[in-house]
């Protein structure tokens, strides 16, 4: 990647971080830091080991892309821990950028595409990003069959589950359609219809008619030539999901420490659905802290409890946010193959 393209990634998410920053309480912050002691570096260590899965399973979409001599010599330019470094970057700006994939997606496209070339660098994070929400959507199913299974369910509940397990199997087979016919198209033939971006989003579907349809043939031939790699990057990305209720769990221990996994994994599930419902928003602010307010009085946790939770975590992500944001000036210049 250039160095100037670099260097407006890296001060667009150190602007916002900066923003985000001066929306804390500081002493808030010191008082909570304290409450936590070391189980705060026990998240932020978990968060390490997280980003391996989120790395793994979009190192293994890369490798089974392209199976000829010349894509796999390509291929072998993509070292696992230099990925690991521009997904940990990717992931920061995404958590900083309203949209989220607005931010971190270009910026691994444009990181890859020296080594692989620019389509099928694009084909991957697409590919990525697809798998990383279609995990997701996994996990919230799977979280209210647990629920189910595992809580007491009154009458509202039962409706609110229905309903998420309603969007949760519509998610699904919208993905499960795009993986098996491609999704880039479909989506720039989407945003030609809106009236904010079509002005943008037709010559460019018109003009780059050729490339979108090479990377619509390489998203289906992951699902329908490589099943085993499709299923394992799914795999990958939910194993991630569950694990990532430790942090959950880490917090809560230093308040209840008869708090269980499930319950870790039931606030998680439903934080995070009502999160991303906020996608709009930088760092998710407010939406997150909502959702663990409103998931934690759920399971009978006092509301003070859920506030701390949700401070800790939100210290996470800024934390990481400010690490992915160093990582990106890590890059080294490489000119663009035309590969």
């Amino acid at each position: 990647m250039k160095k100037k393209y670099q260097n407006a990634f890296f001060l667009f998410g150190l602007l916002v971080l900066v923003v985000m920053l001066t929306q804390l309480d500081f002493k808030q912050v010191w008082d909570g830091l304290r409450h936590a002691g070391y189980w705060f570096f026990a998240v932020l260590a978990l968060w390490l080991v997280l980003y391996v899965f989120n790395t793994a399973s979009w190192y293994i979409i890369i490798r089974s892309q392209d199976p000829t001599p010349q894509g796999m010599a390509q291929t072998r330019k993509v070292k696992f821990w230099w990925l690991y470094k521009v997904t940990v970057s990717g992931f920061a700006l995404n958590y900083a950028t309203p949209g989220g994939l607005m931010g971190g997606e270009p910026y691994r496209i444009m990181e890859l595409a020296p080594k692989i070339g620019t389509e099928r660098a694009s084909s991957s994070v697409i590919l990525y990003a697809m798998t990383h929400i279609f995990s997701h959507l996994w996990f919230w199913g799977l979280s209210c069959v647990l629920f189910v299974l595992l809580r007491p369910v009154d009458f509202l509940m039962g409706i609110l589950l229905a309903l998420t397990m309603g969007f949760c199997a519509l998610g699904i087979w919208f993905f499960f359609s795009g993986y098996r016919k491609g999704l880039a198209n479909r989506v720039m033939t989407l945003l030609s219809h809106l009236p904010m971006v079509k002005k943008w989003a037709v010559p460019f579907v018109e003009g780059h008619r050729e490339q979108l349809d090479t990377i619509d043939r390489q998203i289906a031939a992951l699902h329908n030539q490589n099943p085993r790699t499709f299923v394992s990057a799914v795999l990958l990305e939910l194993c991630c999901r569950v694990c990532s209720s430790l942090e959950i769990l880490f917090v809560l221990l230093v308040l209840r420490p008869s708090v269980n996994f499930f319950d870790s994994m039931f606030i998680l599930a439903f934080t995070s659905l009502f999160a991303n419902l906020l996608f709009f928003m930088p760092l998710q602010l407010g939406g997150r802290e909502g959702g663990f307010l409103m998931s934690t009085t759920k399971l009978g946790i006092a509301a003070s409890q859920g506030i701390f939770l949700a401070l800790i975590v939100r210290l996470r992500e800024l934390t990481w946010t400010g690490i992915g944001l160093l990582l990106i000036k890590l890059g080294k210049n490489k000119p663009i193959s035309n590969a």
